[in-house]
């Protein structure tokens, strides 16, 4: 039987893409949301619509005790593969506008939080059936620094980086292979939230594709990882950024 997906961040944009592409593959998938419910069983109905199963669970990845609670909610006897896609961005900022709260927070979700619901994943897959695959949602941003815009943003991507080579060397010998996902200018609401909803319209015509990415075309991507197609793949980075 397929392993189930969990999903961090599954309420809207890659993570709901992938939740939905995976139903279509014939998977089971775990939701977490930290505040969008309503959004969040939006995504689950279609899941349910296609014959599998759905859990909505609230977790802020940005608060341990969440995270904590969400794996204790897991039945061992649940194999599952994890997305690791939970993440946040501030309002567009240079360094000089950033404060030590924003950052705080922002560390919270991104680096701390997603190291551990992969530790947490962990623990659960080697108690489980059958391992599972953990691929972590980067960003291009870790290479291109995204000076001017979103520079933290950018530094906990890097950071996220440096845990999947780590990770991967950690439990290859295990059976879980652990990649990641670089997604470039993607069509989400991600942008909205940095305070720049024309920013896909805007850097479009400087990818080399000339135009922005969907997020099933990352979702593709990520169910790739995951599959038995990428078995011999850890420790990989997969640009999903149109050449960019």
């Amino acid at each position: 039987m397929p392993r189930t997906i969990l999903i961090t961040g599954g309420s809207a944009g890659i993570g709901a893409a992938t939740a939905r592409l995976a139903a279509d593959e014939g998977r089971d998938v775990i939701l977490t949301y930290a505040t969008s419910r309503d959004a969040a069983e939006e995504v689950a109905g279609y899941v349910r619509s296609k014959g599998r199963k759905a859990t909505v669970i609230q977790c802020d990845t940005g608060v341990p005790g969440d995270i904590d609670a969400l794996f204790a909610a897991l039945p061992t006897e649940t194999a599952i593969d994890l997305v690791n896609n939970a993440g946040i961005v501030g309002m567009t900022a240079k360094v000089a506008d950033l404060t030590a709260e924003r950052l705080s927070r922002i560390f919270a979700v991104n680096v701390v939080g997603a190291i551990l619901v992969a530790k947490g994943a962990v623990a659960h897959m080697r108690a489980a059936p059958e391992r599972g695959h953990i691929v972590n949602i980067s960003s291009a941003t870790a290479r291109l620094g995204s000076g001017n815009q979103y520079i933290d943003y950018a530094a906990t991507k890097g950071a996220l980086d440096t845990f999947t080579i780590g990770l991967a060397d950690e439990l290859a010998a295990e059976g879980i292979r652990v990649n990641a996902v670089r997604p470039g200018i993607i069509e989400t609401g991600l942008h909205a939230k940095g305070g720049e909803p024309d920013r896909v319209a805007r850097i479009s015509p400087m990818v080399p594709m000339r135009r922005p990415g969907s997020a099933e075309e990352v979702a593709r991507a990520i169910l790739w990882l995951l599959s038995d197609e990428a078995s011999y793949t850890t420790k990989n980075f997969m640009e999903v950024s149109g050449g960019r």
